[in-house]
């Protein structure tokens, strides 16, 4: 019997191939049914945070599953810098990953080591995995996909990390970049408003330009994301599962209480 083909398409080809800006939010809820329905919605990816969600690796990897089958690209936000996640997420065939508060050029380094095959890194062989459609993929082709079409990012939350930023894009292997606003301006006690927070963000954005890295934020309107597509992002998270459920429930539950309260009903 021969390999299977290897019909999907990664994230780092998606976006280099985009010509707009993808449109993605965070999966924080640790069900499937969520992340079927952002597939249906229309979302071009998803983010499942195992950083500021209660998520397990066996949540994460069911909704890749899921949301990978419903055609969506899948990224992972890992709990931390460690790399204790890295290579099984890897196996799991997610498409990309954002290795949060990264801060220094070896940082950076370390991270993404861990997510290039050997030799130019440190990601073992495991053709077996899901990525490697259960031994089924072409062995080069599954090394070749790993390493060209899964996106390897790093989150720069603090201003000595952005101020670092030309360095940390060159960074053999990285080929993505997210700005972590919130925690910026929680790290410099600035609103993102202030003009020395937003000369940080021209100058991310331009180092992601110079070094041909895709960079992406997040934030929680839809006028929000045309304005980040319009600044330079490629790709841009909007809202989140919890945060859309409970903005749908709150406005229709108003709304209900509203109108039953002007008609003044009654029941018989």
């Amino acid at each position: 019997m021969g390999a299977v083909q290897n019909t999907r398409q990664g994230f780092a080809r998606r976006l280099a191939s985009a010509s707009r800006c993808l449109v993605g939010t965070w999966v924080k809820i640790p069900a499937p049914e969520p992340v079927e329905i952002l597939a249906d919605a229309g979302f071009d990816f998803v983010v499942i945070d195992l950083e500021h969600a209660p998520l397990t690796f066996e949540a994460a990897y069911q909704a890749t599953v899921v949301a990978q089958g419903a055609g969506m690209s899948v990224l992972v936000r890992v709990p931390d810098r460690s790399g204790a996640y890295l290579q099984r997420l890897l196996d799991s065939g997610v498409d990309g990953i954002l290795v949060p508060r990264v801060t220094s050029v070896a940082e950076a380094t370390a991270a993404v080591r861990q997510m290039v095959f050997s030799p130019g890194g440190e990601r073992g062989l495991g053709t077996t995995s899901r990525a490697g459609r259960w031994g089924g993929l072409d062995r080069a082709e599954y090394l070749r996909f790993g390493d060209e079409e899964v996106m390897r990012a790093v989150q720069l939350e603090e201003r000595a990390a952005i101020e670092a930023v030309d360095d940390i894009l060159a960074v053999p292997g990285l080929n993505g970049v997210f700005l972590g606003m919130g925690d910026l301006q929680l790290s410099s006690g600035r609103p993102e408003s202030d003009p020395s927070l937003q000369k940080l963000v021209d100058k991310l954005l331009a180092a992601a330009v110079a070094q041909g890295v895709p960079a992406g934020t997040a934030v929680q309107s839809a006028a929000q994301a045309a304005a980040a597509a319009d600044r330079g992002y490629r790709y841009v998270m909007v809202s989140n599962d919890t945060s859309l459920l409970r903005s749908a429930a709150t406005t229709l539950v108003a709304d209900a209480r509203s109108r039953l309260s002007e008609g003044d009903h009654h029941g018989v």
